[in-house]
């Protein structure tokens, strides 16, 4: 399975986006090649999606979108299904050096290192600054993934940093669930197989009225608390 990708990473990646992701203020322009790279390498890849939205979305709002974190597809996932909301994700800057998919998610991410301070501190003006150019901010609040995942349902625990932004920004935040990806695509050169991820857009919240000293936790625990529900059952 992660040979295949491979395949469809690289030939996308270096004869249509890669050479035309290259200046920043094309991204508008771009994002639509960005998005069907991604959408191609989840099909060609053998996956496809029942995505079930159980709130509506806004065209017209940005949000900050959360969901578990299990695969590497994930990323691919979320470019197919949000196709009416261009995302700009926060992501490791670890994966920056993965060849050909580094190039190609540093024009879709702010990367943050999270042994750096100062790296950690940039980005929610860089997140403020892509909400301002009608984007919206995708995060993985628990911050990575681990191998163990392949074989149990759990969430890590979330991270600070998109309920912050949410809510220092004033932008609704989106909650969703990913299933099985963990056992259809896990950072393993000999698992995996082909079939229907299962998705769900669970909660919408608004954060107009939050503040993040009173409110911040218990907006991550409720999402915390909705994502883990809804993958055991």
């Amino acid at each position: 399975m992660i040979f295949l990708a491979a395949i469809y990473v690289l030939t996308i990646g270096v004869f249509i986006v890669l050479p035309l992701a290259s200046f920043e203020k094309t991204f508008p322009y771009i994002y639509p090649l960005i998005r069907y790279w991604g959408k191609f390498v989840l099909y060609g890849t053998g996956f496809r999606i029942d995505y079930k939205k159980l709130v509506p979305l806004d065209p017209k709002e940005n949000y900050v979108f959360i969901a578990n974190h299990t695969s590497i597809m994930d990323i691919m996932l979320m470019l197919t299904i949000l196709k009416h909301h261009p995302i700009v994700f926060v992501g490791k800057a670890e994966l920056l050096k993965i060849p050909i998919f580094g190039r190609i998610f540093e024009r879709i991410c702010i990367p943050v290192d999270r042994k750096s301070a100062r790296s950690k501190a940039l980005v929610y003006p860089e997140a403020k600054k892509k909400l301002d150019k009608n984007l919206s901010i995708f995060i993985f609040p628990e911050g990575g993934v681990t191998n163990d995942k392949e074989f149990k349902i759990y969430l890590d625990p979330f991270k600070d940093g998109a309920f912050n932004i949410a809510i220092e920004t004033q932008t609704p935040l989106a909650v969703l669930a990913i299933h099985g990806v963990n056992k259809m695509f896990p950072f393993n050169w000999f698992r995996g197989y082909p079939g229907k991820i299962k998705v769900r857009l669970l909660e919408t919240f608004e954060t107009k009225d939050l503040n993040v000293k009173n409110d911040k936790v218990a907006l991550k625990e409720a999402a915390f608390n909705m994502i883990l529900k809804d993958l055991e059952q």
